[in-house]
């Protein structure tokens, strides 16, 4: 048996068999004076270090949480992890006025980077890959999702998937891969883009639901990427060969696809800057869940943030996600989300914590895995070196150095 004795402020997030939505987002389920026991991997018991210490055996491991706060490790739920070179040239141009469309205009953006991913091997890609992964393990995320879409042609987007199962059975970070094809059309395509919606749809989806190397498919619906029609092609293709669904919407104009991903039954919405408040009741009545992924809006230099409390007030299940890539959010870091959250659209540092753990598993379809501190559950959480959660939002990119543990080990980062 593993003892973590000593915590000033457990957040176990316990209590609930679903997305926390409304009130429920603020309520940490909090043990003060608190232990933690684990058996193996999981969890056995949570509670006040009085009620607990019997049950605590004298061979038992101890681990001494010096009066910190303990939280579930971080779920980020939207990652382009998987990349080759960087866009620092273009960080410089946008600093100068240019805008994320004019860029991809130009041959930049995401085209950018497809050229230097298709030119790198699989081990260059798995090596940039696990130094990403580096950076968020750091700051106390132990399960993320990550996306191909830097290949934009069979052999590369394969590629990225293979690196994503790599390193996912490489541990010690849990990772869910999606299939992002359709993130953008590839330049020798520009001119005949429906043969390849019908080569993602007919042929790319087919090949890699059979070689189980991706759980979600999702889509980037806008104006300078693919349109509604083309994305419930793609969307519906990846239905039919059992995949979930994801779908990149109303990041720059409203009307995109947040209101067809209701209809598919998506799993998640993401971005959802401009979306209207009358496609909110959409997404609650199918059960979508939004990803907000204020880095993008903050290294892009927007203002228009996703309106959080309006997603509140209208009952969804919100998520917190880093949207960390190459581009529009070079940005690995889970406690900096709360922290944008907190001041740009307005969320309590509670809220923000559960839109980061509990609710970002559930998006994932990993809710009854982890994301929450309760009994049964895997054993991934964080010491933190302070003793209040709202400590994590308030000091704004601190150079915090958790102590962070997956499955009851703990982890060297």
């Amino acid at each position: 048996m593993i003892a973590i004795v000593n915590i000033g402020q457990l957040i176990t997030l316990s209590g609930s068999q679903r997305p926390r939505t409304g009130r429920e987002l603020g309520d940490l389920a909090i043990i003060n004076d608190a232990a933690l026991l684990i058996e193996d991997d999981r969890i056995i018991a949570t509670g006040p270090y009085s009620a607990l210490k019997s049950q605590i055996p004298s061979n038992a491991t101890i681990i001494d949480g010096n009066h910190g706060c303990v939280t579930p490790g971080f779920v980020d739920a939207h990652t382009h992890l998987v990349f080759a070179g960087n866009r620092a040239a273009e960080f410089e141009q946008r600093i100068a006025g240019a805008t994320y469309q004019q860029i991809a205009a130009a041959g930049g953006g995401i085209l950018r980077t497809v050229a230097l991913t298709r030119a790198a091997t699989e081990d260059e890609l798995l090596a940039a890959a696990r130094r990403h992964r580096d950076w968020m393990l750091r700051s106390g995320t132990t399960t993320l999702e990550a996306k191909s879409g830097y290949g934009l042609d069979r052999d590369t987007e394969l590629k990225m998937l293979r690196v994503i199962r790599r390193l996912n059975e490489e541990g010690p970070v849990r990772i869910v891969p999606t299939l992002l094809a359709a993130h953008t059309v590839p330049p020798e395509c520009k001119d005949h883009r429906a043969d390849y919606v019908r080569f993602v749809s007919e042929e790319l989806i087919p090949e890699v639901a059979k070689l189980g190397l991706a759980k979600y498919c999702d889509v980037f619906c806008d104006d300078h990427a693919f349109s509604a029609e083309e994305a419930h092609v793609v969307l519906t293709a990846a239905a039919r060969n059992g995949l979930g669904l994801r779908v990149h919407a109303e990041q720059f104009r409203s009307g995109t696809s947040a209101v067809m991903a209701s209809i598919l039954g998506a799993a998640t919405a993401d971005h959802l800057e401009a979306i209207e408040d009358e496609d909110l009741f959409h997404l609650w009545a199918a059960g979508t869940q939004p990803v907000l992924l204020p880095g993008s809006v903050f290294a892009l230099s927007r203002t228009q943030y996703p309106p959080a409390r309006k997603m509140i007030e209208a009952g969804l299940a919100i998520v917190l996600a880093t949207d960390f890539n190459p581009g529009s959010s070079p940005v690995p870091s889970m406690p900096f989300m709360l922290s944008l959250a907190c001041l740009q659209m307005g969320l309590s540092p509670a809220e923000a914590l559960t839109a980061a753990t509990i609710n970002a598993a559930h998006s994932l379809g990993l809710g009854a895995e982890i994301g929450s501190l309760e009994t049964g559950k895997q054993a991934d959480f964080v010491i933190h070196e302070f003793a209040d959660y709202r400590e994590l939002a308030y000091f704004i990119a601190a150079p915090l150095r958790p102590r962070v543990f997956i499955a009851g080990r703990e982890v060297a980062v």
